[in-house]
């Protein structure tokens, strides 16, 4: 689940970026989430309750803000145009963990993309996007694992016996977790475009 942020900043983040061109970005984004397949479902649109996690990073007056879970179909459907906006605009992309009930893998997926963010965001965004592509090819754990440790060995990256042995990393996800509920999150997908002027759309 994704939110198009915008703040009343005036610097730009990329100032080659027309304004037109912004605008563009934003429509192409909220029809392509709109079109993932489990966003064609009827929901209500979500009530933001807590918009504090939703502003754009300082400097920068658009960004992706993100609530996913790494086994929500509709998050892996959205991905590659995530992808594709970050890279192409350079639009801040601020991922948090969403984690739903009775999902059997996602909450340790969460917990080693956190793992990987150690060593580097890049790596741990890079696990992100390679859990999502192969998302379907993934329905256990010993398959989360088994994929786990092939991502660890194409980046040279040791997978400790425990990863998480202190439980740290698991709690940074539940923080995450519970900000989406402040948030308002409830379910996915649910998307917001954040106007300037603080009017809010539900996307869903």
């Amino acid at each position: 689940m994704g939110f198009v942020s915008r703040s009343t900043h005036t610097h730009h983040l990329c100032p080659e970026i027309s304004k037109k061109s912004r605008s563009g970005f934003l429509l192409s984004l909220a029809a392509l989430l709109l079109l993932a397949p489990a966003a064609r479902s009827q929901r209500q649109p979500m009530q933001v309750l807590d918009s504090s996690a939703l502003h754009p990073p300082a400097g920068s007056r658009v960004a992706i803000v993100e609530f996913d879970d790494l086994e929500c179909p509709a998050c892996a459907a959205a991905n590659p145009m995530l992808m594709q906006a970050a890279a192409k605009y350079g639009i801040p992309w601020i991922r948090h963990d969403f984690l739903i009930p009775g999902h059997v893998w996602s909450p340790i997926a969460a917990v080693n993309a956190r793992f990987f963010d150690t060593k580097s965001k890049t790596i741990g965004n890079d696990y992100r996007n390679q859990v999502f592509a192969n998302q379907n090819s993934i329905e256990t754990r010993d398959e989360l694992q088994q994929f786990t440790q092939r991502f660890a060995s194409a980046h040279s990256v040791a997978l400790p016996f425990a990863i998480d042995p202190q439980g740290k990393l698991a709690a940074a996800v539940q923080t995450d977790v519970q900000l989406g509920l402040r948030t308002g999150v409830k379910q996915t997908p649910h998307h917001l475009h954040r106007h300037r002027k603080q009017q809010r759309r539900a996307l869903h």
